[in-house]
């Protein structure tokens, strides 16, 4: 059972400068509505600490810490991140990952991404961000991603493509938490 209640009882903020290590390359002026930065929430949960769960809708992923408390992310979620829910484990973990767009995507906007087909290495410029957690369910991959983004002002929005999506500093600190087989549970 995972009840929620959510009151502020920390703020913590890290902000990293475009070009570096996990910054962003593609510039945008942008404000991040303080809701969406990392912060320390009351959140009553029987799962696991060390658990992780998304609420797409609300746009907030929480990192189970006690069972009255976990550490709050802003999220943005693509079409696939409001399809999917249930529950899965943490199956594969990787560092600056390769990304390649779907087929799905290519056919919607060939125009847009038909030349990035065979794929995009890992680095500053590649949609995937810095980090990207790979979620199994009996042992398959369900091909949602918990991932993070070069565009950071897409945090706390839906957005076009992908799974889940967290600024780059924030998918780090989340990726040095989770081990492989960390439940996840994403809601619908």
């Amino acid at each position: 059972m995972i009840t929620r209640r959510l009151f502020t009882v920390g703020f913590a903020a890290t902000l990293l400068a475009p070009g570096t290590a996990v910054g962003q390359t593609k510039t945008r002026k942008f404000q991040l509505d303080p809701i969406f930065l990392p912060q320390s929430v009351e959140y009553e949960t029987d799962l696991p600490i060390g658990s992780v769960v998304v609420d797409p809708k609300d746009k907030f992923l929480y990192f189970i810490e006690s069972p009255f408390s976990a550490r709050r992310y802003g999220i943005g979620v693509g079409r696939a991140g409001l399809e999917w829910s249930g529950e899965a484990v943490v199956g594969r973990k990787a560092v600056w990952p390769r990304w390649i767009p779907t087929k799905d995507m290519i056919k919607r906007e060939p125009g847009k991404y038909g030349k990035y087909s065979v794929g995009v290495d890992g680095g500053p410029n590649n949609p995937l961000g810095a980090r990207a957690i790979y979620l199994y369910r009996n042992g398959r991959d369900t091909y949602y991603r918990i991932h993070g983004t070069i565009e950071p002002w897409s945090i706390g929005k839906a957005v076009s493509n992908g799974c889940i999506r967290m600024r780059n500093q924030d998918v780090i600190e989340l990726y040095d938490q989770v081990g492989i087989g960390t439940t996840v549970v994403v809601l619908g």
